[in-house]
């Protein structure tokens, strides 16, 4: 079976999930195109998907017969909508991070989705498929020991103005709550963030770095530093601390040298390298869901547990070092 896509939102992430479902992948084809930009959309067309139609709505593209599964790739606002509507219609929908921009808004998803009866949504944080992250958490699970204690770390090399201290939360950290979560098995019970001096390249209205501490149910700690004006590069490092060992991510692949008298490798700059084999594996693994009519990977669950999470750390970035408690609802039976 060939699953037939929608594709809403035509942005730089839409237009590259495009390009891998239409020339990477196998399985599925882009039939339908949408974007607030109808000519982003026909742009994205004639590019790389001439037999797509394109829609001015994205609702109408979700209701298409012709559409069997949507990705929603449009600006976070929007992704609360569509993937209600996608629920509505029955339709497997992949939707990128946030799943919606509140915590409620992602409860309303998990109630809609648990009332349905079946999973259809796939949320897309893309490190749970990295290869280096999936090498980690077959090392936590069965050679370390219990763990302990997380060292973690992401850095990036420069952000731009409009970049505000809760966007470390909410755009960069997102990304480490998830996949520690899905690495330890485990839920947080508390958050605090931490601010040492600010860094120089840091700009007015941003304090950087910050340092987020976690605890969870397991009694693990778990320190993450976020560095987004570190200058040198695109760095995502995490150490995980057991009972019987120590594992740590492996750095992406790069040739040694010896050369001007030192020796070196080189570091990423932009995070669409670091991840781009990623986003192939979890898009492949939405394909095959989608053509049972369901869906894998992060569900709306995990969507909503980094959304209360993420709230309460830009809570406890004001809370002058102070605990936040981070408190989850009963699990609905769907996501055990």
């Amino acid at each position: 079976m060939t699953v037939r896509i929608g594709v809403i939102g035509t942005g730089m992430i839409g237009r590259d999930h495009t390009r891998r479902i239409q020339q990477v992948l196998a399985g599925a084809e882009v039939v339908a195109l949408s974007d607030y930009n109808p000519d982003a959309a026909r742009a994205v067309q004639a590019d790389l998907a001439p037999a797509a139609q394109v829609y001015e709505k994205g609702e109408d593209l979700i209701a298409a017969p012709e559409v069997d599964a949507i990705l929603v790739c449009s600006t976070g606002a929007t992704h609360e909508p569509y993937v209600l509507a996608a629920i509505a219609a029955g339709k497997p929908v992949f939707c990128e991070k946030p799943l919606a921009t509140t915590a409620d808004g992602a409860k309303r998803i998990v109630d809609a989705e648990a009332a349905f009866g079946r999973r259809l949504v796939q949320v897309g944080f893309m490190r749970r498929y990295d290869a280096g992250y999936v090498a980690l958490k077959a090392a936590v699970d069965s050679q370390i020991g219990a763990p302990i204690m997380v060292h973690a770390a992401h850095r990036n090399p420069t952000v731009p103005e409009h970049y505000l201290t809760p966007m470390a939360i909410h755009d960069t950290l997102i990304h480490e709550i998830d996949v520690l979560r899905w690495l330890l098995n485990d839920d947080y019970v508390s958050a605090r963030v931490l601010f040492p001096r600010k860094a120089a390249r840091s700009h007015g209205k941003l304090r950087d770095p910050q340092v987020v501490v976690l605890e969870t149910a397991k009694g693990v700690l778990i320190d993450v530093e976020i560095f987004v004006n570190c200058h040198y590069g695109y760095d995502i490092q995490c150490e995980i601390v057991g009972e019987d060992g120590i594992a740590k991510l492996p750095e992406p692949m790069a040739i040694q040298m010896r050369l001007d008298a030192k020796l070196q490798n080189p570091i990423l700059t932009d995070w669409k390298d670091r991840f781009v084999d990623s986003y192939d594996v979890e898009l492949n693994d939405f394909i095959k869901a989608a053509a049972q009519g369901t869906a894998a990977g992060p569900s709306s669950w995990d969507g909503y547990v980094a959304a209360i999470t993420s709230d309460a750390c830009v809570a406890a970035q004001e809370a002058d070092g102070e605990a936040v408690a981070i408190s989850l609802p009963a699990r609905p039976a769907l996501y055990n």
